[in-house]
């Protein structure tokens, strides 16, 4: 017996950002379920559960070693689904040098201004040296 492969209009492309877990986001647009893969997919009968029938909740994969691609994307067929990782620009905690947890500790205890005269005063003192 041959597999034979009809082709069936599954709709219109529509670039999708699949975050796993059943989130999807289309046009800016956040989705709890999606359809659209597992209705097009000849190799959809792969991803369901044994016992039951049902397809199978993407997890993308988690039991995979860090940067493999999730398995749908490894036996997708037509080579259709793509796997990219995207690095999110994480804003980090400045973190404060010695001198500069003195400094806020000095603001906190003689004000802002007392400080910077105080320093003027110093620096001031170490030009005549």
């Amino acid at each position: 017996m041959t597999d034979i492969w009809l082709p069936v209009f599954a709709g219109e492309y529509t670039p999708a950002e699949c975050m796993g877990r059943g989130k999807y986001v289309i046009d800016g647009k956040e989705y709890d379920d999606c359809t659209f893969c597992r209705a097009s997919c000849p190799a959809r009968d792969r991803f369901k559960e044994p016992d039951s029938g049902l397809p199978i909740k993407c997890d993308m994969c988690e039991e995979n070693d860090p940067g493999q691609p999730p398995l749908c994307v490894q036996w997708c067929y037509n080579e259709v689904l793509i796997y990219e990782e995207r690095e999110e620009e994480v804003e980090e905690e400045v973190r404060l040098d010695e001198i500069e947890i003195g400094l806020e500790s000095l603001v906190d205890k003689y004000g802002f201004q007392k400080l910077v005269d105080s320093i003027a005063r110093m620096s001031q003192k170490g030009s005549s040296l």
